[in-house]
């Protein structure tokens, strides 16, 4: 996998502080706090550990009535990585600016087809809209904000000037994400490594009819794939791949690691998180795990013999 994404373009920013706040049509959104500021990285440098901090993230979204849990995981999350850019990840392109209309192909969260684009941009921008206005074709934006802000907004925009236009709107800190959007994306990711442990490792106890449903639902896995471009780097030509969202950086890394032999990513046996097994065989995520669990195991068994 590291010889394959060799050369990345997944560069994404992150803000110091995340809070909730809901709009006025009572939808709850996460977006960077007022005194919050940007730090650019590669999300590249441990995509394993973006993997697996994702899937634990969904498979707190897979509980029932723990929104409480599930927010300040998210928090946690997005002040770790960023928020998801979930307006560069949808559309057919990351270059919709150009166009007057967004193309969606089938996803959970937008029905329509297609978009305006300046209806599709209102998703995002719920409390403050970026002024857009397009020269010919092409789309040019600007955002009224304060004084203090104009230097990181304008640092931003310089760190992502070879991007889609989209993609540097959608890190600036009056964009949004729904947080009903969140759990879905983090609970999919997270239905599809336990899909893929059941359908595998609990074949005794899964008939054929839920394993049918497993195959079904990883089927649909990954519709999306990053953009690529030949690049004439050092002494031969390369491929440069372009994410353009987190989102589709964790959905690609995920992709790859699922079908990892040597670092199969697994569900530990005792405290039900996912973590990458150093080999295959791995049960537990740590010894700790392992200990405790066969402590356990232990106490059962001596109250079955006592009885």
């Amino acid at each position: 996998m590291n010889a394959l994404f060799e050369k990345t373009n997944a560069y994404w920013a992150k803000y110091s502080k995340y809070e909730f706040r809901r709009a006025d049509d009572d939808i709850l959104y996460l977006m960077p706090a007022p005194d919050a500021k940007p730090a650019v990285y590669d999300p590249m440098n441990d995509a394993e550990a973006l993997v697996v901090d994702a899937l634990n993230v969904g498979r707190l979204a897979m509980k029932r009535g723990g929104d409480k849990e599930l927010q300040q995981a998210l928090l946690e999350f997005v002040a770790q990585y960023g928020l998801l850019g979930f307006m560069t990840a949808l559309p057919t392109t990351a270059e919709f600016m150009n166009y007057d209309a967004v193309y969606l192909p089938k996803n959970h969260f937008i029905k329509d087809e297609t978009m305006l684009a300046k209806d599709y941009l209102a998703l995002f921008f719920p409390f403050q809209k970026p002024d857009v206005y397009k020269d010919c074709d092409t789309a040019i934006w600007h955002v009224n904000i304060g004084d203090q802000d104009k230097p990181m907004v304008a640092a931003l925009a310089m760190a992502f000037e070879d991007e889609p236009i989209a993609v540097g709107m959608s890190l600036l800190p009056i964009y949004a994400e729904r947080y009903d959007w969140l759990a879905t994306q983090f609970r999919d990711w997270a239905f599809m490594i336990v899909s893929s442990f059941l359908f595998y490792e609990d074949k005794g106890d899964v008939n054929d009819f839920s394993r049918s449903l497993y195959r079904e639902g990883i089927s649909a896995f990954g519709n999306k794939a990053p953009t690529y471009r030949i690049k004439l780097i050092d002494e031969k030509p390369k491929i440069v791949w372009d994410f353009h969202s987190l989102l589709l950086t964790i959905q690609t890394m995920f992709g790859f690691a699922l079908t990892d032999e040597k670092r199969p990513l697994r569900i530990c046996g005792h405290c039900n998180l996912v973590f990458t097994a150093g080999h295959p065989n791995a049960v537990f995520c740590s010894t700790k795990c392992k200990n405790q669990h066969n402590v356990y195991k232990s106490r059962g068994k001596k109250g079955q013999d006592a009885d």
